[in-house]
């Protein structure tokens, strides 16, 4: 999955950017969704969006969205995780996990416990978000985590592709020994 996160770009340049990536994404078959910004979703006919605490409530959102599309919540405790799956997320992101310097959350590191917690409450997928790296994703797959968010960790990197490849290959081996 890819998702487009600009906090910088206007609107109309962050919706040509979003209809470039989102067709890109149907040619390769990859699952496209847009930061915050359900308005650029629509418009840009992405798979889904990923809300934060801040951004329009998942109720609200999932009801102009439709049911065809990818509804995700950013969350920070187990309290705000279940609400945003009753009201219709199709998946939770929790964190951040551990420390990261791509955003300043203003959310201490909750680490791999709430994960565990989470999981025994729902079925819904989990992903993991915050200060992920080759070292701990391991860790935070086994936890209870279906998938991890990577920015730094890949973006950063000397080779794009062999980190990527190398975070669905660590990924890969907890799920095989589950």
């Amino acid at each position: 999955m890819i998702q487009l996160r600009d906090k910088v770009a206007g609107p109309r340049q962050l919706l040509r950017e979003a209809r470039q990536i989102a067709q890109l994404c149907r040619e390769r078959g990859v699952c496209f969704i847009v930061n915050d910004r359900l308005d650029l979703a629509l418009a840009a006919d992405a798979d889904g969006v990923h809300l934060g605490q801040d951004d329009l409530p998942p109720r609200n959102a999932r009801a102009l969205l439709g049911a065809d599309k990818i509804l995700g919540v950013s969350t920070h405790s187990i309290e705000q995780a279940l609400r945003a799956a009753e009201q219709g997320a199709d998946y939770l992101g929790i964190g951040p996990v551990f420390a990261t310097a791509t955003k300043a959350t203003g959310y201490e590191p909750v680490g791999c416990d709430p994960i565990r917690q989470l999981r025994a409450r729902v079925d819904l997928p989990i992903v993991a978000i915050g200060g992920i790296r080759l070292s701990n994703v391991g860790e935070v797959i086994q936890s209870g985590a279906t998938g991890v968010a990577v920015i730094s960790a890949i973006v950063g990197a000397d080779d794009i592709t062999a980190t990527t490849r190398a975070f669905v290959t660590a990924i890969q081996q907890v799920e095989q020994g589950r």
